[in-house]
């Protein structure tokens, strides 16, 4: 197939490229770099069967030839409002991205009449009243907050994703894809796991913010890869979870890098710095996915973090 990927400069969408192009696909990647690396599609630049466009696709998309399949991934990503590259730093381009973007992204499909996908997220639910957190769960989300631009961006494409779907007939698919960490993080993404994993590897201590008991759930990016690419392969129009069900607590997860880094460095608590709308707990419900995809995480978070560390390592 012929398939476009937005946002194929990023964390995610680059291992999406690899993965499409192993599949035998041809690949147009589409990104502006705002917070996309143009190194990680670097070992890519001689693949005859890879494109890249450098291109903001919140202004309006063209692409030559016909496109079989559309796979929406541009945006900022990153919550921490301290990163040049969080999305408390990119307001308005990640508004425009989540509305104007995936408006765009979708007019390019339906004039191919591809199939489109698009990469929505966990944030969709806010901080949940509901654990774990299931599809058909509507969410608890501050329409004003400091984080809105994403949720709402993000609220929005899944809506006008699902209206392409139900007045135009699109094939579509949403995927609300949870906390995702691996090689080709950004070193200053501002997450949790690449902030952890920095300051380990620099000898600091790992500054934990709050009282480090909020959880979160960490999947290693091959098995998010694997999820998505059967997404696309089957049918369902309803939004996916995709995540790793294995909760864990920021502090542990402080100390867990500490052990696997070998740091001596310790933990610096910083209560007073928890975001106000920081949610106090994420894990995803995959049963649907499980059902529907024959899809659940293969690699534990031990494991995937030593992948990552190596990642880091080298590039530090």
């Amino acid at each position: 197939m012929r398939i476009v990927v937005t946002g194929g400069a990023g964390f995610i969408g680059s291992h999406l490229c690899d993965r499409l192009l192993a599949e035998s696909h041809e690949v147009i990647a589409i990104d502006n770099l705002v917070t996309g690396r143009a190194d990680n599609i670097a070992h890519l630049a001689d693949h005859e069967r890879f494109h890249y466009i450098r291109h903001d696709v919140s202004n309006f998309v063209s692409v030559p030839g016909t496109v079989d399949v559309i796979w929406h991934l541009a945006s900022p990503a990153s919550p921490n409002p301290t990163s040049p590259y969080g999305y408390p730093q990119l307001p308005i381009q990640t508004l425009k991205v989540g509305a104007l973007g995936t408006h765009n992204a979708l007019g390019v499909a339906r004039a191919n009449a591809a199939t489109f996908l698009l990469a929505s997220t966990s944030e969709v639910y806010g901080d949940p009243q509901v654990h774990p957190q299931r599809e058909d769960y509507w969410g608890h989300v501050d329409p004003v907050g400091p984080r809105s631009m994403y949720d709402e961006a993000k609220r929005f494409a899944e809506a006008i994703t699902t209206a392409y779907h139900r007045y135009h007939g699109l094939d579509t698919r949403i995927a609300r894809i949870f906390n995702t960490y691996g090689p080709r993080m950004r070193l200053d993404d501002g997450r949790v796991v690449p902030n952890f994993l920095g300051q380990a590897l620099a000898g600091q201590p790992l500054t934990v913010y709050g009282d480090g008991n909020q959880t979160r759930s960490f999947c290693y990016i091959d098995d998010l890869i694997e999820g998505l690419y059967r997404l696309m392969l089957t049918p369902v129009h309803d939004p996916i979870n995709l995540g790793n069900p294995e909760e864990i607590t920021v502090h542990d997860l402080a100390e867990t890098v500490l052990r696997l880094t070998g740091s001596q460095a310790g933990i610096e608590i910083l209560r007073e710095r928890r975001a106000p709308d920081d949610p106090q707990q994420r894990r995803p419900d995959i049963a649907r996915a499980k059902e529907l995809l024959d899809w659940e995480p293969q690699i534990g978070l031990e494991q995937g973090l030593l992948r990552t560390i190596e990642d880091f390592r080298r590039r530090l």
